[in-house]
């Protein structure tokens, strides 16, 4: 399991559209991945999960992910979750 800790530079945040291409992040891989903000903790692979966080610029969220290539897909949550463009 691989937990880190991303704070959100998404200039819009995550409304519905980045949201999207969260999830479409998230589901290239395997493993199960988990955002956590606020006492809840959600599927990443989940559209209506994700929304129901209500992250902003500046949120930190924890994400974890266990599987074969969790690694991975925290480093590419963590990429896309740091842009700033």
């Amino acid at each position: 399991m691989t937990k880190k800790e991303i704070t959100i530079q998404l200039p819009s945040g995550l409304e519905a559209r980045p949201i999207a291409m969260l999830v479409q992040v998230a589901s290239q891989y395997e493993s199960e991945i988990h955002l956590e903000s606020n006492g809840r903790n959600v599927n990443a692979k989940s559209i209506m999960g994700m929304m129901t966080l209500g992250l902003d610029t500046g949120d930190k969220v924890l994400v974890t992910a266990d599987g074969a290539d969790e690694q991975a897909a925290v480093n590419k949550i963590e990429e896309y979750l740091s842009k700033t463009n």
